[in-house]
């Protein structure tokens, strides 16, 4: 049986990597709001155990136990997200910090259940794709961070970076949700950040924001 602690750290290394991005120490320090000594010490325990490939200065990978163990956490977090949204109603403002506690606590027998009710979703209510109880993960779709829109052209949001409350309550404010559709206005150069439309009401966005918020063009 692994820890509550295990599990988030081998989370955390797999959505680093999933990104295509090296899941340092630092990285996944900050990512789970620890030191760098304590992760360096719980991935020296991670790699004893057989559950990451780990090198000094080169980062972590998840051997293929560590990966099916991450996977498990994904999926169970997902569904819950996805579960507490249309069986009791909450906003995917609230979900994130929910589903980060029972994610824990659920046998995969209730987890399975939880995905027939919803009728096998592939992604959960911010457009991340839930692994399949078999390990394999849905494609994603082809998407692009929101920085990287132009002035001019028509957007569709398909995935946002939930793990923000504050960030989701703005934009359920602004009425930027999953598959809303928006036009760029502006880009602003000199702070990064920017304008656009969506139902006719201009928003402003910071670089931070964009920076979280994936999205394909539809032109």
């Amino acid at each position: 049986m692994y820890t509550i602690s295990k599990e988030n750290y081998l989370k955390a290394i797999f959505i680093q990597n999933n990104i295509g991005e090296n899941a340092s120490t630092s990285k996944v320090a900050n990512k789970l709001s620890v030191s760098n000594a304590a992760i360096s010490d719980m991935a020296k325990k991670l790699s004893q155990e057989g559950l990451i490939s780990y090198e000094k200065y080169r980062g972590m990978e998840l051997t293929a136990e560590g990966e099916k163990i991450a996977l498990g956490v994904l999926r169970r977090h997902r569904l819950w997200e996805s579960f507490l949204i249309k069986a009791l109603g909450m906003s995917w403002s609230e979900v994130h910090d929910e589903a980060e506690r029972l994610e824990h606590h659920s046998s995969d027998s209730l987890v399975d259940k939880i995905d027939e009710y919803l009728s096998f979703p592939d992604f959960d209510p911010h457009g991340e794709p839930i692994p399949k109880k078999n390990g394999t993960l849905p494609k994603i779709p082809k998407s692009i961070s929101m920085n990287e829109v132009q002035i001019g052209n028509t957007y569709q949001i398909i995935r946002v970076n939930d793990q923000n409350s504050e960030l989701m309550n703005y934009l359920t404010k602004n009425n930027m949700l999953l598959h809303s559709k928006f036009e760029v206005i502006d880009k602003l150069s000199f702070d990064n950040s920017i304008v656009v439309k969506i139902d006719n009401k201009k928003i402003f966005l910071s670089e931070k924001i964009s920076n979280s918020i994936f999205v394909k063009s539809l032109k």
